[in-house]
């Protein structure tokens, strides 16, 4: 395939005209023929030889942000970006209708074993594994029962490419369930779900796994994983316990080995430690895998896997630093997109019509308009008699354009012929639910300014309310106005003296520790009006901040080593060899003790299968297995 690193993303013009190419229309879908069952790298190349992937995420590789995702490349290279959607609980997913409807919507009513398939004349498509605009398309499922994942995989494998195996999840629940990474002691188990669905699914199984405490125990499990028929085998370079504030950095010369000593036709992703575009090559080049998937780099910045603009061709959604040393999507331009997508394919509504994004040497009177950072102003506050849309814009500002009957996503839609519109239905809608952590995340670090848009955000919640994501959008789009005005004002002082060179003077002594995040840190830094990798402390430094406790047993083991050492042996103690290779009792902070249920969009079913979070925004930090 063409590398999407060989070309530059689509300005928000053209993606608008990529987003609109293909209606969901089940007069005009082709209908695809039989598939041959293809294994290993066969299957591979006939999905275009994938070089990057979206990562499996729970609750967080929705639809609507692969979407997001493929928009920022070519219209030519968006089917070759392999996506995964989140990881699915194979019991709920084959027992419980309302669980598998409120994550998985590949047509427009309810799936069951009797649902048309493409090939059927009755197959009108929605949105997942929707062949127009959604494939590649892997589904994920973690399961401790062949039968119920066979069941599981059967419902999903007339809409999508292959059925991926789950065996990475670290997180507490996991372990209760004993599912993802927590079946790994039990190799006979893993080889007969995989096999069973090599041997009785019509399409291919794939699996991704977490390395173990050596290259040579890690070698003999992904070759059990293989044997059982895997076609591809994705490898995070993280142990079980590498979690929250322990997650450190993957490992790719463990990767690097499993290349160097699986058979040559053996495809692998790699997965671990990949923040920015310039990453995925140098990932590539260290592991040798096929391809590179990203999680939590492609959260922060779904801009990832395009080439960044030419420099004089930034356009207005891309913004570049006055020396052009750094750059990045602006939060607004990828808000935008993210609630156009929204209205065009979840919500099956046209997109409000917005004004051009805001760049120095623009007209400026707009930002002296009043505005408000209240929901509530046009429904309490506002007893005028001026018509609907006027009031709309009193509260919201910039988004002039909008009309009332996108305020709430329910008012217009009443498409008896697609039950996922109906009001309940939106409410647990899998694209809905997941628009106020994916907006956290996005955000991040603009939050961090503004927090009255952090206070606007927390009450957001379900996509639903549309009109709510429109008032947050305003807000972003004057105080991103306000910030490239400032950033010219001072001729780039703003950020390349008040924040760059503030950092670089902070981490100028921490900087080649590769215990610390200093360096990744100065690297990845980019003003708040830029979309940007949420950087995690390493476990030194959260032991520092006191967001990590060593347990009595490693207490004990670094007094240990201080002893030895003390005695002439090795006087180096690391956080590393504190916490061993082993899962390690550590204490958590009080920010960090509770699951986090998955807002209860699935019923009292699900909320004990949500998993932990560790961070104060609402799960803006799952991350894949």
């Amino acid at each position: 395939m063409a590398s999407p690193s060989a070309t530059t993303a689509p300005s928000l013009a053209s993606a608008a005209v990529n987003l609109g190419a293909t209606e969901v229309n089940a007069t005009t879908t082709p209908r695809a023929t039989k598939r041959t069952k293809l294994h290993g790298r066969a299957f591979y190349e006939s999905i275009g030889s994938p070089k990057y992937i979206v990562a499996p995420m729970v609750d967080q590789s929705e639809f609507a942000w692969r979407m997001l995702t493929r928009s920022f490349l070519p219209a030519d290279e968006q089917h070759k970006l392999l996506c995964y959607t989140p990881m699915f609980h194979a019991r709920l997913f084959t027992e419980a209708p309302k669980y598998r409807d409120s994550h998985f919507q590949p047509i427009r009513g309810p799936l069951t074993a009797d649902s048309p398939r493409l090939d059927s004349p009755d197959y009108v498509p929605f949105l997942d594994g929707n062949p127009e605009f959604d494939r590649s398309l892997f589904v994920q499922f973690c399961a401790n029962d062949p039968a119920y994942l066979l069941s599981a995989a059967k419902l999903v494998a007339p809409y999508c490419d292959a059925v991926d195996l789950n065996l990475g999840c670290p997180q507490g629940i996991a372990k209760r369930g004993q599912y993802g990474s927590f079946l790994q002691e039990n190799q006979e188990l893993i080889f007969e779900l995989i096999n069973t669905l090599h041997k009785e699914l019509d399409i291919p199984v794939t699996a991704k796994i977490r390395i173990l405490d050596t290259k040579e125990a890690t070698l003999k499990y992904a070759q059990n994983v293989l044997r059982a028929g895997a076609s591809i085998l994705t490898v995070h370079g993280r142990r079980r316990e590498q979690k929250g504030h322990q997650t450190g950095l993957a490992d790719w010369e463990y990767i690097r080995y499993l290349r160097e000593n699986l058979p040559k036709e053996t495809v692998i992703f790699a997965n671990g430690n990949i923040l920015q575009h310039t990453d995925l090559e140098k990932c590539l080049a260290a592991t040798g895998a096929d391809g590179v998937m990203s999680a939590e780099g492609d959260l922060s910045d779904p801009g990832l896997f395009a080439r960044p603009p030419a420099v004089g061709e930034e356009g207005r959604e891309y913004w570049r630093s006055k020396d052009g040393s750094r750059g990045g999507w602006r939060v607004d331009a990828v808000l935008r997109r993210y609630l156009d997508i929204i209205y065009k394919y979840v919500l099956e509504q046209k997109p409000p019509v917005r004004r051009p994004l805001f760049m120095p040497g623009d007209d400026v009177a707009w930002l002296e308009e009043a505005t408000s950072t209240s929901f509530e102003t046009t429904q309490v506050n506002d007893t005028s008699e001026e018509p609907a849309r006027k009031k709309h814009k009193s509260a919201n500002g910039s988004a002039s354009t909008l009309s009332t009957t996108h305020t709430t996503a329910t008012t217009t839609n009443n498409n008896s012929n697609n039950p996922h519109l109906d009001k309940k239905a939106l409410q647990t809608s899998p694209n809905l639910v997941s628009m106020q952590p994916h907006c956290f995340h996005l955000l991040r670090h603009f939050v961090t300014h503004h927090t009255d848009v952090r206070d606007l955000l927390a009450r957001a919640r379900n996509g639903s309310e549309i009109g709510k994501y429109e008032a947050i959008l305003s807000q972003v789009e004057r105080k991103v106005a306000q910030g490239l005005l400032e950033y010219e004002r001072t001729g780039g002082s703003s950020f390349d003296v008040d924040v760059l060179e503030t950092l670089y003077q902070e981490t100028e002594d921490f900087k080649d520790d590769p215990e610390s995040s200093a360096q990744a840190r100065r690297e990845n830094k980019r003003p708040w009006w830029v979309v940007q990798p949420i950087i995690r402390p390493l476990p030194k430094e959260a032991l520092a901040k006191g967001a990590l406790q060593l347990s009595k047993k490693e207490l004990k083991a670094q007094a240990a080593k201080k002893a030895a050492a003390a005695d002439g042996g090795d006087a180096g103690v690391t956080v590393a060899s504190v916490f061993g290779s082993k899962d390690q009792e550590v204490k958590k902070t009080a920010s960090e003790e509770a699951p986090v249920p998955v807002q209860g969009q699935n019923g009292g079913e699900t909320t004990v299968e949500s998993l932990e979070t560790t961070t104060s925004f609402p799960k803006s930090e799952l991350v894949s297995g």
